[in-house]
């Protein structure tokens, strides 16, 4: 067995290999352990478009992500399954909609941010 500190994506992870059987028989994998501690990615300021009070609907990412696209602007009146953002996770365009009828109240981010699930991206009236 050999131990081996990997870096993917900003996390470490220590590993343990064990060599496999000459006979080609599959190996068991082990779990990687915990990640060491990581600086958590810096949140995003407001950007300038979020004028104005923040509305009652939350609109939340799916998944982790860049910011691909803003397809709505505040004031703009959405229906409900309309995209409203669009991020971008492992090469595809993933449209983030309204959960609702309303009116766009805030746009929480910028082309370009990344993202974690979960993240406020935008508000609605």
């Amino acid at each position: 067995m050999k131990n081996y500190t990997i870096t993917v994506n900003g996390n470490v992870y220590d590993v343990v290999v064990e060599e496999g059987q000459t006979g080609g028989a599959p190996v068991a994998a082990k779990a990687p352990a915990a990640p060491k501690a990581v600086a958590a990615p810096k949140a995003a300021a407001a950007p300038a478009a979020s004028a104005g009070a923040a509305g009652s609907v939350k609109i939340e990412a799916g998944a982790a992500g860049k910011v691909f696209k803003v397809e709505a602007s505040v004031g703009q009146a959405v229906k409900k399954g309309d995209a409203v953002i669009i991020l971008e996770a492992m090469k595809m365009e993933i449209p983030v909609v309204a959960p609702q009828d309303g009116t766009v109240a805030s746009i929480n981010v910028s082309v370009g941010d990344a993202i974690e699930a979960g993240a406020l991206l935008a508000t609605l009236n």
